[in-house]
């Protein structure tokens, strides 16, 4: 097999696709390519056996046959106490102390605990007891981990169950939790907290953040809006340890070994062979560390052995074994994006290798990197950053040659208390300019490519005109690598462009809870038009929170392929219905906010706006607003009654063959008057107004309007009790969608016809 090994590996991963997508044309695709090396005398017959073996194996193997991703259900939720053995590092944080809990069936449960102060950091003898292997008893009620109820959110649910997680635990108290004992890798464990505690202590915090999250694999002290700046230019690598830290670490290690004379050459391979597999449980044991360290650690035995494997024979050995050892693996975004850019720069080496100069190789290495991740990046995120492969060119040296060796260093050198400071003061100096250089990039450069969601053809196809080009780029023939890097811009384009060339109209009612959130987009992307954007808010300070917009809001508009807002209708100024326009107007191209002429807008949120380029309109009743060739009809507020809800926008508007109105949170007396003034209005659709309660929704309301579907935007059990039950009787003979029992709802049309699909069964 020596050569072939990456044949084995190709067929796990078409084993991956075949049981994933339930389709077993992969493997006919796969027998076709086997066929085709066979009987052209490139491939024997072993590696075909090994390959078909591997394929049959690991199809079994990989995704368990319990495991459905679409409907989970528990038969039985245990009640009182759990027992259990931990089986995962315990994490803790100022937000929360999270491990896994694995009872004698290998069931894992995900064990939480929120502090009640955050600020206040946990005492290490409240936790003490949580060791890596203890044997456990919890008290508390097993549930289900939330699953998404809107098109592009997270699936927290689906995330744990591909690592094995099915139930999870929400304890009140550390004193909940009793345990006793703890496994031989606990040591480990403590090594690493041991080891946080040691740089705050001799480092300056902002130092010791860094060098937690390079040297030790733990980010969660840096600022949120770093990493939110990392993630959007893709250099969210550089937070994660990898094979460049690793290397690099390993090479420090190693040159201080020998110069130091601590041992000979010889005797500090076998000290590599023990540092490898603890430096990677210690630096947090991503997939992208134990591939790194598992391959470093492969060549130092087959040099002891004198035996000769080739880079890919490597890489596929330990893609194999990383997959035996833990099947959950497949389905880490680590994992994936580590092993393809591995896997691209190995097959690219010969071009990478033929520039002469660094900088031309670095480009180069950088071009193949983004360029292998793409797909995925757009899979995951829905987005990609064309001119991160320049930046990576600035940023990966820089890392590479200043930051991870010096955080090393200084944690080599941390007992030397005047050295350290002088290294500490550098660091900072230096670091604080390159963060602004970044974000300065940001500001003025950011231009990212929305793609929306991107279909299996299309990554199929990516690859194969992909690996065509480099295959050509390497044997020196530029004008038909030229033609196939073309065939790749015409994918992304037609990408781009699918949402101007479908005939097809939306409009969705988001599930953000207690709150209002509906998305129009008209058919070809003429437009995209919002009618409210709540957002939840802390009741400490009474101001909205980020979640719903980037956790809700934002993935939904990604996965369309939306970063334009042509309006923003805002009923009225309370939270839940425009907590989140502010978030907007500074993350994506808004161009016009509407809000009625007795809007009380704060003089703040108003600046804040014209900042960004958002052009405010107010608008009075009895007016008609053309959007990109929609209508809407401006009916109210009549009138200053002087409340924010009672002077809410309402609208009327046309699509789908159906006649809409959005009531915002009006109440029963502005109902009459807006009779009084339209008697012969009508409405198919009807947004409910004040999320159902019985405030709004008189009966001689919805029996003028005759509607047929009723629209009820309502969190789940929420402490309002909405909707009413009064307000629900009087919907009888209309059809409800509401958001806390169908997550979100959206209409799909296109001319005069359309139907309603809820996201939950």
């Amino acid at each position: 097999m020596k050569g072939y090994w990456h044949i084995a590996a190709i067929a796990v991963v078409v084993g991956m696709f075949t049981v994933h997508y339930n389709h077993y044309w992969f493997l006919i695709l796969f027998l076709i390519w086997l066929s085709y090396l066979y009987f052209s005398n490139r491939l024997g017959i072993k590696p075909i056996i090994l390959s078909l073996a591997c394929y049959i194996f690991f199809c079994s193997y990989i995704i368990p046959s319990h495991l459905n991703f679409n409907e989970i259900t528990i038969q039985e939720l245990e009640t009182g106490d759990i027992d259990g053995t931990i089986s995962s590092e315990v994490d803790v944080s100022k937000q929360k102390v999270e491990f896994t809990l694995r009872n004698k069936n290998g069931q894992n449960t995900l064990i939480l605990y929120f502090p009640a102060a955050s600020d206040t950091p946990l005492r290490y003898d409240q936790y003490s007891h949580l060791k890596y292997g203890a044997n456990c008893k919890i008290v508390g009620d097993k549930e289900l981990p939330d699953k998404n109820r809107n098109p592009g959110q997270f699936n927290y649910r689906e995330y744990l169950l591909k690592s094995n997680i099915t139930t999870q635990v929400i304890v009140p108290s550390l004193d909940d939790i009793t345990c006793s004992n703890s496994a031989f890798f606990q040591r480990f464990y403590t090594l690493r907290s041991t080891l946080f505690r040691y740089a705050e202590e001799n480092i300056s915090p902002y130092t010791a953040t860094w060098l937690q999250a390079l040297v030790l694999g733990n980010d969660a002290n840096i600022d949120e809006d770093i990493i939110e700046l990392f993630q959007r230019w893709s250099l969210s690598h550089i937070l994660a340890i990898s094979g460049l830290h690793v290397g690099i670490i390993v090479s420090l290690v190693y040159f201080l070994i020998i110069k130091l004379n601590v041992t000979t050459k010889e005797k500090a391979a076998w000290i590599m062979l023990l540092f490898l597999p603890v430096y990677a449980i210690i630096a947090g044991g991503e997939p992208s560390v134990w591939r790194a360290s598992t391959m470093v650690f492969i060549f130092i035995i087959l040099n002891k052995l004198r035996l000769q494997l080739s880079l890919t024979d490597v890489l596929s050995i330990v893609f194999l074994l990383l997959i035996l050892i833990d099947p959950y693996i497949v389905y880490h975004v680590g994992f994936q994006l580590s092993f393809t850019v591995t896997f691209g720069l190995l097959l690219s080496r010969n071009w990478i290798s033929s520039s002469n100069y660094m900088l031309f190789q670095t480009l180069k290495i950088s071009f193949i990197a983004q360029m292998m991740i793409l797909p995925l990046l757009i899979t995951y995120f829905s987005y990609f950053q064309p001119l991160s492969i320049l930046l990576n060119v600035i940023v990966v040296p820089y890392f590479s040659l200043f930051v991870i060796p010096g955080m090393f260093m200084l944690l080599i050198t941390a007992p030397f208390t005047a050295l350290t400071e002088i290294f500490d003061q550098i660091f900072i100096f230096i670091h604080d300019y390159f963060l602004h250089f970044v974000e300065w990039i940001d500001a003025y450069l950011n231009h990212p490519w929305i793609t929306g969601s991107m279909p299996l053809v299309f990554i199929i196809s990516y690859y194969v005109f992909f690996f065509i080009m480099m295959f050509h780029l390497e044997k020196n023939n530029t004008k038909k690598s030229f033609v196939y890097g073309i065939c790749i811009c015409l994918l992304i384009t037609s990408l781009l462009l699918r949402p101007y060339l479908s005939p097809e109209g939306r409009i969705t009612m988001l599930d953000i809870g207690q709150g209002d959130a509906f998305v129009i987009e008209l058919p070809y992307r003429k437009g995209v038009i919002m009618v409210d954007a709540g957002a939840s808010y802390s009741f400490e300070d009474m101001e909205p929170n980020k979640n719903i917009y980037s956790q809700i809001i934002k993935p939904y508009l990604f996965s369309r392929g939306i970063r334009k807002i042509d309006t923003i209708f805002i009923s009225h100024e309370d939270i839940d219905h425009m907590g989140s326009v502010s978030f907007m107007v500074e993350d994506l191209d808004v161009e016009q906010i509407v809000i009625s002429d007795y809007f009380e807008l704060d003089d703040k949120v108003a600046l804040h706006w014209f900042d960004n380029n958002v052009d405010v309109k107010r608008i009075s009743h009895s007016t008609e607003l053309e959007i990109e060739g929609q209508y809407f009809y401006i009916l109210a507020p009549l009138e200053n009654s002087g409340g924010a809800n009672e002077n809410s926008l309402v609208l009327f508007t046309k699509a789908g063959g159906k006649q809409w109105l959005f009531t915002g949170d009006i109440g029963k007396q502005e109902e009459k008057e807006i009779l009084a003034r339209y008697p012969n209005l009508s409405a198919d659709v009807l947004k409910i107004a004040h999320h159902g309660s019985d405030t709004s929704t008189d009966h001689s309301f919805v029996d003028a309007l005759n509607p047929k579907y009723a629209l009820i935007p309502v969190g789940i059990n929420n402490s309002y009790g909405h909707p009413s039950s009064e307000v629900i009787d009087r919907l009888e003979e209309v059809t409800v969608l509401r958001t806390d029992k169908n997550g979100a709802v959206q209409f799909r049309y296109k001319q005069n016809e359309g139907t309603f699909y809820k996201f939950l069964p």
